[in-house]
């Protein structure tokens, strides 16, 4: 049922599976190695059509400082900050309490609450446009604010958190609730210090997931945000555009510096992400 360790096959299939392995890699990096090369060449560099080569004249300093100076990309990696925190721990938070309650209680409409989390998570974004922009406007008016961006990714973000949550807590063994209770306890501090405590390793990859989700929109961002105060990173990177010509070092430098972010968190909680996505994989 379940594919065999690589360690098991002939010496040939474990070579044909190295060379794989550093094929694929190869060709995964190498729009990455060319876009970091490019936000070290100069203008006459692109100019000369030198895209692959190395750079005749490397300028990192120059390129980097110039991204900051030419644009607000300092403000827009301060909103894009604000916006990532404040949606992934507003998601994370209501997933867990609404996880908690579709999973350890039986109530009327709890399946059918539970599919209406998960049918949400199959709706287009695109046909959610032009609705979510007018309630933006008209119902909630926080259009072209970063308030419009973090309400929107909390409240599309929790169906999956949701889903994913109540999985990990319907794993819990009944009795630590019920051990709770006969000693008292209510039913909030259960929530907060038997079920929070246990399912932390959960949380701790839903936080790297909804991090890089959040992080990298850039539809919602053109949809709900138009000024530059409330602008993320990723649609912030036009701004390096000049009026008749794509400056590509700048955007190459402005695009890594985006990038980083979500790679360093996932560095950061990488153990935390493994030990969530395996949690309750060896049980029984």
């Amino acid at each position: 049922m379940f594919p065999a360790p690589i360690t098991n096959a002939s010496a040939k299939a474990r070579a044909g599976y190295h060379i794989a392995v550093w094929i694929g890699l190869i060709i995964w990096i190498l729009p990455i190695i060319a876009v970091a090369l490019t936000s070290i060449r100069s203008v006459q560099d692109l100019n000369a059509g030198n895209y692959w080569g190395w750079p005749t004249e490397t300028m990192f300093v120059e390129n980097y400082r110039k991204v900051f100076t030419s644009s607000p990309m300092l403000r827009f990696l301060l909103n894009s900050t604000v916006i990532t925190l404040v949606s992934v721990c507003g998601a994370i938070a209501l997933a867990t309490m609404a996880g908690f309650a579709l999973s350890k209680y039986r109530f009327p409409g709890s399946t059918a609450l539970l599919a209406l989390f998960i049918t949400g998570n199959f709706v287009p974004f695109q046909m959610l446009m032009i609705p979510v922009r007018d309630l933006s406007i008209h119902i909630i008016p926080v259009y072209d604010t970063i308030w419009a961006l973090i309400l929107f990714h909390i409240a599309f973000q929790t169906g999956f958190c949701t889903l994913f949550m109540r999985n990990f807590i319907a794993e819990l063994p009944d009795e630590l609730i019920e051990a709770a209770r006969v000693e008292g306890v209510g039913e909030f501090k259960i929530f907060w210090h038997v079920i929070v405590p246990l399912v932390r390793p959960a949380m701790a990859a839903l936080f790297v997931l909804v991090f890089t989700f959040v992080w990298n929109d850039f539809f919602w961002s053109l949809v709900l945000v138009q000024s530059d105060s409330a602008r993320p990173v990723t649609a912030g990177l036009q701004a390096l555009r000049e009026t008749w010509t794509t400056t590509w070092h700048l955007v190459s430098a402005g695009s890594l510096l985006a990038a980083m972010p979500p790679v360093i968190v996932f560095f950061l909680m990488q153990r935390q992400f493994i030990a969530g996505l395996t949690f309750g994989a060896t049980k029984g």
